[in-house]
């Protein structure tokens, strides 16, 4: 059985850990956590052995990055690989519910949880999470490092960009796009491309506008 090493204690880490612990794929061996406060600690009755720092001192572990933010994960595999943890060293895990069909791809370092549906030609790159009950239907691409919350689904032929966020229960048109780093809030209705970096919520979703600092000026539209 294959030695696991889960980066960040979080809510998620602990799903997983119930994930792995009904099934015979992996043995979790700890977590490494950058806090402090929990330095020896048990979560979820696996001990918090360092920070992300020590990584590199666990030579035949695999590894996953268990943080619900596709940004922050971005950047501990970067701080990984500086120590020279390669893509190869990153785990894989899949509820035993989920089906993967002949000929998907999911990529390494990818989470996903409980009732997760994959129909026909699904794309999932690396270190993507997808939550309980995600719907991805046909011709679906889902780039590295997205993260894609609890209840979400996916039209056909939808393209989600590279550590973009979609919140609970928020659902995209077929044949839409969602930009790099872009947010869908929690139960919108996307109807038409979402640009990079933005943030939009409602039904149907637009782009949400923050409120106008005193010492600034509105800018015309």
């Amino acid at each position: 059985m294959q030695e696991l090493m889960l980066i960040a204690a979080s809510g998620l880490a602990r799903e997983v850990l119930a994930v792995i612990r009904g099934s015979d794929q992996y043995r979790v061996v700890g977590f490494l956590d950058d806090s402090s406060i929990i330095q020896g600690r048990l979560v979820g009755g696996v001990t918090v052995l360092g920070t992300i720092e020590d990584a590199a001192l666990y030579n035949y572990t695999q590894f996953l990055v268990c943080v619900g933010s596709g940004t922050a994960r971005q950047q501990i595999v970067q701080r990984l690989a500086l120590q020279g943890i390669t893509r190869e060293r990153f785990a894989t895990v899949l509820d035993p519910g989920v089906r993967v069909p002949p000929g998907f791809t999911v990529g390494h370092g990818s989470i996903l949880l409980s009732n997760v549906v994959l129909t026909a030609d699904v794309t999932v790159g690396t270190h993507v999470v997808a939550m309980p009950q995600v719907t991805l239907t046909h011709d679906n691409v889902v780039e590295d490092f997205a993260t894609i919350a609890a209840g979400v689904t996916l039209g056909g032929g939808v393209h989600i960009g590279r550590a973009a966020y979609l919140g609970m229960a928020s659902s995209v048109r077929q044949g839409v796009r969602v930009g790099d780093e872009a947010t869908l809030g929690m139960g919108a209705v996307l109807l038409q491309d979402l640009p990079p970096g933005e943030t939009w919520a409602g039904v149907p979703a637009a782009p949400i506008r923050l409120p106008v600092n005193d010492n600034q000026q509105e800018q015309p539209a």
